[in-house]
């Protein structure tokens, strides 16, 4: 059976004369399921203070943290009433009194919304949900770093005027293919290709399994004689001696040792160059 739950907005407000706020976290009661939880926006808070261009960030980190250690307060007031299921019943009196208390309204930097009610199967992973719609704006279709090189390069083709030269096109044939965002010459036999390639995540294990899924498209077109002997990938990551910079140099001697001709993305001229030829 769905349950209400009680949910309000946390907001982060640290100039009241303008009124401007960000979202930062969601608290939520739940009386009937007996659940109180809260999420607050803890790390990656970059578009919060860059936002707020004036504050401090150790002011919004020493706000957050307040916020989540009155929060843990609560938590702790309402146990005693039987929010954690160690009673029969639950003061509901007390308790909502309580929640009253939380989403007042106040004037300091971080004050809540109206308080909301939404029906929910399971409380708590409702209140992830409503964390990442207000907080993580989960309903914004994010445009994959690898879509967006691909635009770049494409704005590059254009403006050298090469672009009508190039057409995404899948290269091979029913038994194995892969989709290629520029490629010259007819599909079925392709004179030349041009691939951006992302390696900039933040994770050297997501590094090495991105590039070694292109490894091995490239490895099976070449067993089936399915690649023309011209192939760019024009590649962004990290270059350096950390664990991410040596996932990349990993993934890059691999394409190389492949026949793959392996340049910076930011090396527009090397990839304009390769276009032209």
């Amino acid at each position: 059976m769905k349950t209400a739950c009680h949910y309000a907005i946390a907001r982060f407000m640290p100039f009241i004369e303008t009124g401007e706020f960000a979202n930062v976290g969601v608290v939520m009661f739940a009386p009937n399921a007996r659940f109180f939880g809260f999420k607050l926006l803890v790390n990656r808070h970059a578009r919060v203070t860059n936002f707020f261009e004036q504050m401090e960030p150790k002011v919004y980190k020493a706000a957050i943290r307040t916020l989540r250690e009155e929060l843990e307060r609560i938590d702790g007031l309402l146990k005693p009433m039987g929010i954690d299921r160690r009673l029969k019943t639950l003061d509901r009196a007390g308790a909502l009194a309580l929640w009253s208390e939380i989403v007042k309204p106040r004037e300091t930097m971080l004050r809540f919304s109206e308080s909301r009610v939404v029906l929910a199967d399971n409380p708590e992973t409702k209140l992830r949900e409503l964390y990442a719609y207000y907080i993580e704006r989960s309903f914004v279709t994010r445009e994959s770093p690898e879509h967006a090189l691909e635009q770049c390069v494409r704005g590059w083709l254009r403006s050298a005027n090469l672009l009508e030269r190039f057409h995404p096109a899948r290269i091979g044939n029913d038994e194995y293919h892969a989709q290629f965002p520029f490629v010259a010459g007819p599909d079925d036999k392709p004179e030349k290709i041009i691939k951006p390639l992302n390696l900039g995540y933040a994770d050297a294990a997501r590094i090495i399994d991105h590039g070694g899924q292109w490894i091995v498209r490239i490895h099976a077109l070449k067993k089936r004689q399915l690649l023309p002997s011209k192939v760019l990938f024009a590649v962004e990551g990290p270059d350096d001696l950390t664990p991410r910079g040596k996932a990349r140099c990993e993934v890059v001697d691999q394409l190389e040792e492949a026949g793959v001709i392996v340049t910076p993305y930011d090396q527009a001229q090397s990839i304009l160059e390769f276009a032209r030829q």
